[in-house]
């Protein structure tokens, strides 16, 4: 849509400085690592791609799934050196550098971590925070895909076949890797406190996708479970010094909108995201906007009946909603009232017909224009 811009890309035409270090935009990991990526060139007036030994030392990993490509694979190394030496770590360093060189005009920095996305990457340290003895596996139960349509499944076999004990590995490297990112972002937070920035700058911490760690016997993010579809999303405010949690259902769509109000700025007219103000003055407050989620399957790839089939999901406060190739190839109804885990799939009740009807509904009309 040529007429559309970016959230950078807004603060910067309203005089901010706009930054990117790291992955913001879609990377292909690790591949792209220390390149620009999908990158919309235009958000920035600068630019940053840093690029590690871990880049460099991807023939030392450990592979516990042959034949997958590292960013599809459960891989891992445990790394020699510092932080700093480490893709994250220097992105890390040149955001705080970002920050050194204009906290005195105003800016909008997007600082891209790469992990915890595969390969598992991070320093020892990290990983002995997390002894393989202590590292428990989702117990995963083959007879609750009896209710669940075939397409639902990304990962086949369940757990790619392996073992508790490597299941174990993959997990702790997970977890390692998860505490290495999380180590850089108190860098960068820290010195937002040092160079006096943490009173006139809202910070947004969230991820691009959730992660599938054995719950169905799944891993990684290609799914419409909730494990692979939630993330985490805080935004700080300057001069609030005691959070609150919402229970309203959200989506990342939403945090354009909300920094383009909080920074007196007007968003482009037809962007879906809404702004979350409301939520941020009172958690509690009335809220019936869903949540949608996306993904892919091919079918009989490669062949020349190949097919391209969506599955999208509704969430709302109480119900997960999904449909594969819409409803052709399945639906999928869970009550997080009751069943968080989503094991049971209600959409062939006869009880939960109206609710079944209701959301695919809904679905229809939160996918129209997106």
């Amino acid at each position: 849509i040529p007429e559309a811009i970016t959230l950078p890309q807004l603060f910067k035409n309203h005089g901010y400085f706009s930054a990117r270090v790291g992955k913001i935009f879609h990377y292909g990991v690790p591949g792209g690592i220390g390149t620009n990526g999908q990158d919309d060139s235009i958000s920035w007036d600068k630019r940053v791609n840093p690029i590690g030994r871990d880049k460099a030392e991807e023939n030392k990993l450990t592979v516990l799934t042959p034949g997958r490509g590292l960013g599809a694979s459960l891989t891992y190394l445990i790394a020699g050196g510092e932080d700093e030496e480490q893709t994250d770590g220097i992105v890390a360093k040149e955001a705080i550098q970002i920050l050194e060189d204009n906290k005195d005009n105003p800016f909008f920095l997007a600082v891209g971590f790469y992990r915890p996305h595969c390969p598992f990457i991070a320093p020892k340290k990290y990983f002995d925070l997390y002894p393989l003895e202590n590292v428990s596996v989702v117990k995963s139960n083959p007879s609750e895909w009896n209710d669940k349509p075939p397409i639902a499944k990304w990962t086949e076999p369940l757990n790619f076949g392996l073992d508790e004990i490597k299941l174990r590995e993959a997990l702790r490297a997970y977890y390692a890797s998860i505490s290495f990112m999380d180590a850089q972002v108190g860098k960068v937070l820290d010195a937002l406190e040092r160079l006096n920035l943490k009173n006139n700058t809202i910070i947004v911490f969230c991820s691009d996708h959730g992660y599938n760690v054995g719950q169905h016997g799944q891993w990684m993010k290609q799914s419409l479970f909730e494990n692979s579809a939630r993330v985490p999303l805080l935004i700080a405010l300057p001069g609030v010094t005691k959070g609150n949690s919402s229970a309203r259902t959200v989506e990342l769509l939403d945090i354009y909108p909300t920094l383009a109000e909080l920074c007196g700025l007007d968003p482009p007219k037809d962007i879906h995201g809404q702004s979350l103000i409301p939520l941020i003055k009172n958690p509690n407050e009335k809220w019936n906007k869903p949540a949608c989620t996306q993904v892919q399957r091919i079918i009989n790839r490669g062949q020349p009946d190949q097919k391209i089939v969506m599955g999208r999901s509704v969430r709302t406060e109480r119900w997960r909603y999904n449909e594969w190739d819409g409803k052709k190839m399945g639906v999928e109804l869970y009550d997080h009232q009751n069943d968080p885990g989503e094991f049971i799939n209600l959409a062939t009740d006869d009880k939960y017909s109206s609710t079944v009807k209701e959301l695919s509904d809904l679905l229809r009309k939160s996918y129209a224009g997106k």
